[in-house]
């Protein structure tokens, strides 16, 4: 295997530069591929589709109606990451999660930063993922987003920008530190010369974090799920053996006394700490939705009480809407007087007259996101889609512009991606992924998702997009 026609076009490759020459970083990486033939690079393709399967590393698209479940297909090939880059980088995420725990900190109390003008008082307060029952509420030690993953996109001059925030029940972990067995056993020698950090020690993190939460020196942890037909049930599962906590749901729950208890064989056992991967209106029908069958009646009564801790706390939602994003670098600017590290793709607010005028008559050339969805969909990409999507979405926006926001289409970069004749440009995306705890820690890794369909941009897992491992390597500088 070579990469004598590999040709990235005009977009930014992040290992081959404008010149045609492997970057210093990857030129280890780049000589370890071109010594496998295609052949064993076949062989180890489907040993990798295998290698997933046999784990359960699988998924549901809630759309597909054979209800067929999938494997994330993972390419051979890993994203790069020099550590000099990683540096500014995790610097960025740092400041950027520790401003949107004060913003989440400040709307559900003085609200101080609406007050001021910094972000419109409606936007806020009229989400529908701003929770009111969450107002006045004081999370332990002050945080309210403990898991975050932030998705992050290049640009053609190869610039890093935060393309959205996910502060609810981030998924994808699981498959960053899989990827990562897989990858590294296929790529061993190379692995170790290169100097790629370990993300493998994220689990023990994780449940150190979650641990802290509580005032009890060994408290009693759990993941709760939706259920076994959850899209990222696997993940659940995964982290739960890892940690070795219980994996429960919400049927599995009862509250007495404002206090959670689990139901086992031998009784009820007190829960300290939960990491939740469902979403907050399901959280508890007594609170919340009331024709939730996911939840736990009283577990919110029982949180406020102090009496169980939650991860991530409710009502963090209202962070990741993508209008309240166009102001994360306000708010930068607001609570920790400085500057983005890194920037927001830049956004135009359909709310705002001049920017729904600009979006109306430049359709064609935009990317359209609707606020509040997720997964890729209700969005449009301008310049790959046909006239009746753009006069569907042009009656959308027009009728309900706080619905939407619109973005100009970044040309994506590209990493090498096997495909089935040679290797070829794809275009990827990065999510890495921060815990928070006493102190903010952004781990060395994260979930490289790949367009693996020729000339797409859209990598998300529900629209055929695959996945990638990401070796960040040591800074040696």
């Amino acid at each position: 295997m070579t990469f004598d026609n590999y040709s990235p076009a005009d977009f930014f490759d992040e290992m081959i530069d404008e010149n045609g020459n492997c970057r210093e970083y990857c030129l280890p990486l780049m000589g370890a591929i071109n010594k496998i033939p295609q052949k064993k690079l076949a062989q180890l393709k489907h040993s990798t589709d295998k290698a997933q399967l046999s784990i359960g590393m699988t998924f549901n698209v809630y759309h597909d109606n054979k209800g067929i479940e999938k494997i994330l297909p993972l390419d051979l090939i890993p994203r790069v990451i020099d550590g000099k880059e990683w540096k500014i980088l995790d610097k960025g995420l740092q400041q950027r999660i520790k401003t949107l725990n004060l913003f989440l900190d400040d709307i559900y109390h003085e609200g101080k930063i609406v007050k001021d003008k910094v972000i419109p008082k409606d936007l806020v307060y009229s989400s529908q993922d701003f929770l009111k029952p969450c107002m006045g509420l004081n999370p332990p030690k002050k945080v309210w987003c403990h898991i975050t993953g932030s998705d992050l996109v290049r640009d053609k001059n190869g610039t890093l920008f935060v393309l959205e925030d996910n502060l609810r029940c981030p998924s994808g972990v699981s498959y960053m530190l899989e990827n990562r067995e897989i990858i590294k056993n296929a790529f061993s020698k190379v692995f170790t010369q290169m100097g790629v950090r370990p993300v493998l020690d994220y689990s023990s993190k994780l449940r150190n974090m979650l641990a802290e939460l509580s005032l009890k020196s060994d408290p009693t942890i759990a993941v709760l799920t939706p259920g076994i037909y959850n899209s990222a049930y696997f993940e659940h599962s995964y982290l739960a053996q890892q940690m070795g906590v219980e994996l429960v749901t919400g049927s599995d729950l009862i509250v007495k006394d404002k206090k959670v208890y689990m139901q086992t064989t031998h009784g009820l056992e007190q829960l300290d700490v939960i990491y939740r991967r469902i979403d907050d209106k399901f959280l508890d029908p007594l609170t919340f939705n009331k024709e939730s069958m996911l939840g736990i009646p009283g577990i919110f009564e029982a949180y406020t009480a102090g009496n169980v801790a939650l991860a991530n706390a409710p009502g963090t939602g209202v962070a990741d809407d993508k209008a309240v994003y166009a102001y994360v670098p306000r708010m930068i600017k607001y609570y920790l007087n400085e500057d983005p590290i890194i920037q927001n793709v830049p956004t135009y607010l359909c709310r705002e007259k001049q920017d729904l005028k600009y979006v109306l008559e430049n359709i064609a050339q935009l990317v359209i996101k609707e606020t509040n969805a997720a997964g890729g969909y209700g969005m449009l990409i301008g310049p790959k889609s046909t006239k009746k999507e753009q006069a569907l979405f042009y009656d959308k926006v027009k009728r309900n512009p706080k619905n939407y926001i619109a973005q100009p289409t970044l040309s994506l970069s590209t990493v090498p991606t096997l495909t089935d004749t040679t290797v070829n440009p794809r275009h990827v995306d990065l999510r890495p992924y921060i815990l928070y705890g006493q102190n903010i820690e952004v781990v060395p890794g994260a979930l490289t998702r790949v367009a693996l369909k020729e000339g797409s941009l859209v990598v998300n897992s529900s629209q055929g997009g695959g996945c990638k491992d990401t070796w960040v390597l040591y800074d040696k500088s």
